[in-house]
């Protein structure tokens, strides 16, 4: 489970200098000599036109060859990501300048993957598109006049659904993701991304050992750290899952509160239902309630129902 204090913003943006090709200017046939002709004074040079256009012509050809080609651009920004130790058959890549320590910078696409920002430094520095994205749009969430630094800019290292929609099957999680985005770090320094679901509950995802991690939008709201892609409203129709096949399966669940784990492990919730009874829920970690506890005969449990008011007992009536 995350904690309220589990964010760490990404940090580190980079300043890039754009390069500038300045190539020799192409020698003409003009050497500041002039010869005279018609009346007395008349100057005439051998700059004409077709000269000035053949100069042109030279000049855009020498900015081209000074220029790297497309596939030189792609092997390179590969064997700078292999030397990094970066998972990436790169499909394309663009120059984007150098540094102030004149190493180049590339942006490079990764089909099926997140896209890289490589630096040719030794070792290679690489940057993850999405999470400078993320920290892009954190940083103008608190202020939108903030300076992102240096972003990618290619038009498929730009959409991270189609990239987290794989993280998301791969965590066997079958809802359509309509958004997402890096939010941040958890404290082993592991990336955590949001999803966002059509008509659903999102999610919270880390890769850790190699594997998944998924922590349910509904869950993170109950400890503080809300999902910014899952409303309050996804947030409680997930209930009627969780309680399904129990007594409390037609609780139509207007607030929840996480009150705590039990000896055997379970997390216990307890959920207001509309018709102004509750139950406490002891949960396991797929999120299905393994027993349920009605508030009116649950006081024993953490203090008893804080959500719903239960009557007091009424004393007996003495004869």
């Amino acid at each position: 489970m995350f904690h309220k204090t589990l964010l760490t913003l990404l940090g580190g943006a980079m300043a890039l200098t754009l390069l500038s090709v300045q190539p020799a200017m192409a020698q003409s046939g003009y050497d500041g000599a002039a010869t005279t002709t018609g009346r007395a004074g008349d100057i005439v040079r051998d700059d004409d036109d077709d000269n000035r256009a053949r100069r042109d012509r030279n000049l855009r050809q020498t900015r081209r060859n000074a220029e790297p080609s497309p596939e030189q651009n792609r092997a390179a920004a590969q064997t700078l990501l292999t030397a990094a130790g970066i998972s990436c058959q790169v499909s394309e890549a663009t120059l984007l300048g150098v540094t102030a320590e004149q190493h180049s910078t590339y942006e490079a696409v990764c089909p099926g993957g997140p896209g890289y920002l490589v630096i040719g430094s030794t070792p290679p520095q690489t940057f993850n598109c999405i999470e400078l994205a993320g920290q892009a749009e954190t940083s103008r969430l608190r202020d939108p006049a903030a300076d992102v630094g240096q972003q990618c800019t290619l038009p498929v290292n730009l959409a991270p659904v189609p990239v987290l929609s794989a993280y998301a099957r791969e965590a066997g999680i079958d809802c359509t993701v309509d958004q997402a985005s890096a939010i941040g770090k958890s404290p082993a320094g592991n990336l955590i991304y949001e999803i966002g679901c059509t008509d659903r509950d999102g999610y919270w995802l880390e890769k850790a050992d190699g594997a998944w991690k998924k922590t349910p939008c509904w869950d993170l709201a109950l400890q503080d750290a809300p999902c910014r892609y899952s409303t309050p409203a996804e947030s409680l129709e997930v209930w009627k899952t969780i309680l399904a096949g129990t007594e409390a399966a037609a609780c139509d669940v207007q607030q929840a509160r996480r009150a705590g784990r039990d000896a055997q492990g379970l997390t216990v919730y307890e959920v207001k239902c509309g018709a102004g009874d509750g139950y406490f829920a002891r949960v396991n970690d797929t999120w299905t309630a393994q027993r349920v506890h009605p508030c009116a005969t649950a006081q024993a449990i953490g203090g008893g129902c804080t959500l719903t008011v239960v009557p007091a007992a009424t004393a007996p009536t003495q004869q």
